[in-house]
């Protein structure tokens, strides 16, 4: 080995025993800090929506197990505010490795490049919040050899290791681990959120799935699933997607809002929420599943929602005619002081008139001699000087 590859490694060393010494010092500082604030609940801020009455108790979000498919532009911030907002459990899906390219978005950083996506993730999160418990799976979910270990793992990753995640965050950029995302699910009967970002990086949605209820990613899928295209034949030479930080980061706290409502029971938990970032436009809206879906289990999560009792709806209150005040002391009437209009001549069969009649033209309009008409106290003579200007 060469003088000068022994240097280059002595220094990578050093500076990974300085990056340590660093973290440590944060780590006791952040710790001085912590001991310093009277409020020894390290989520004081958050658990204000508790005191103003906007969550009941904010501290079930602890109890909580989200799973994250895909840490790359939204799924990288969405763990991290759910990291922030102290939630009790993450489990971590991709395969990815951190690449400069990614810079241009938020959470990771250049020293990370190298590093696979899930463990560069862990690593920044263990830090901003220790309590978290993460879990990190570096697969390819679509592969045949990895989906049933996928479905294992998020059907066992509640807070207690045998029960399912509260909730499964969909962040992938393609829709083969979406279709796979959508599968699992409609067969384990699993909750979850749908998100992406389109190619030209300025508009973006969140879409909420709930299995028999609302329509699953299969109902109404795009053109290149609907016909089994291989969407790795529409990539085209030097063309690549764009990508923006501001976009990913507000589908990503849209994303996040509507888990913590939906998790905590706080607010309405939007099922389908779009953004354009040209106009600002907010789409809202609820899909409904397709009866004639081509996902086995979706049909059948219908059949079993349509046999679940339904709420009834609230009774409308019965409007008495009675009036409110037996008495008049004061003698007091109510009088209609509005002019009665003449209600329109009415056609049959649902036609309406192409014309107004006669009656509605002002006094000043002259009228044609056809539509006028002879009145019975008109004198002979009157009548042949009318007759004479004809």
């Amino acid at each position: 080995m060469s003088s000068i590859e022994e240097l280059q490694k002595k220094i990578a060393s050093l500076e990974s025993e300085l990056k340590h010494y660093q973290n440590a010092g944060a780590r006791e500082k952040i710790e001085k800090m912590s001991a310093e604030v009277v409020d020894s609940n390290p989520y004081s801020r958050l658990m204000a929506l508790q005191r103003m009455g906007i969550v009941t108790d904010y501290e079930r979000i602890r109890l909580k197990s989200v799973a994250i498919v895909g840490v790359g532009g939204v799924g990288s911030v969405t763990a991290d505010m759910l990291t922030r907002c102290g939630i009790g459990k993450l489990i971590l899906f991709d395969y990815d490795k951190v690449e400069l390219a990614n810079m241009n978005r938020l959470f990771y950083t250049p020293d990370q490049a190298g590093l696979s996506k899930v463990e560069a993730a862990a690593r920044t999160l263990s830090f901003i919040n220790p309590d978290v418990e993460i879990l990190t799976n570096n697969y390819n979910i679509t592969l045949v050899e990895s989906f049933d270990r996928f479905m294992e793992t998020i059907n066992t990753g509640g807070m207690d290791g045998k029960s399912p995640v509260d909730l499964v965050l969909s962040c992938v950029d393609n829709f083969e681990a979406r279709m796979a995302i959508n599968t699992a699910c409609n067969e384990l009967n699993l909750n979850w959120y749908e998100s992406g970002v389109s190619e030209n990086a300025v508009s973006g949605h969140i879409q909420f799935i709930k299995p028999g209820e609302t329509a699953c990613f299969a109902c109404a899928p795009p053109l290149i699933v609907a016909e089994n295209i291989d969407e790795k034949t529409l990539k085209r030479d030097g063309v690549c997607a764009a990508s923006l930080p501001t976009t990913m980061g507000i589908v990503a706290g849209m994303l996040v809002q509507n888990t913590l409502k939906y998790l905590l029971g706080f607010g309405e938990v939007s099922d389908y929420l779009g953004y354009s970032a040209l106009n600002d436009f907010f789409p809202k809206i609820t899909l409904r599943p397709n009866r004639s879906c081509d996902d086995r289990f979706c049909v059948q999560r219908q059949q079993e929602f349509d046999l679940k009792p339904k709420p009834e709806a609230p009774a409308e209150a019965e409007v008495s005619n009675e009036p409110v005040h037996e008495d008049n002391e004061f003698g007091i009437e109510v009088v209609n002081e509005s002019v009665e209009e003449k209600s329109p001549v009415k056609s049959s069969q649902g036609l309406r008139l192409a014309y107004e009649s006669g009656e509605k033209h002002s006094e000043g309009t002259p009228q044609s001699p056809q539509s006028q008409t002879v009145q019975d106290d008109v004198s002979l003579e009157e009548l042949m000087a009318q007759m004479k200007t004809i």
